[in-house]
């Protein structure tokens, strides 16, 4: 029994502690609305990482966001996400949601 919980006391599985995520472009922009944030958010921050997703089923109205770049190094989250807000401003106007 002893032999047998040392086992499954270890994991089954190794996940690499750092994983670096790099994207050049995002080919995945199937609405407008997505299009243009995407193009506001890499002129403005030029990202190491950018995924825009309209998560509303196609209406427009959420959107999910990652993005990386050295434009937020050292700040806060709170100020990364004025930033994003800020640049995005005439659009949120007619979003219910960010993400």
């Amino acid at each position: 029994a002893l032999a047998l919980a040392r086992r499954i006391s270890r994991p089954l599985v190794t996940v690499p502690t750092l994983a670096r995520l790099y994207s050049v472009a995002q080919p995945n922009l199937s609405t407008d609305g997505e299009k243009v944030i995407y193009q506001k958010l890499a002129e403005k921050f030029a990202p190491s990482d950018l995924h825009v997703e309209d998560v509303s089923g196609g209406c427009g109205t959420f959107y999910n966001i990652r993005i990386t770049s050295e434009h937020f190094k050292g700040l806060p989250l709170v100020k990364q996400q004025r930033l994003v807000n800020q640049t995005l401003k005439e659009e949120i106007q007619g979003i219910h949601g960010l993400q």
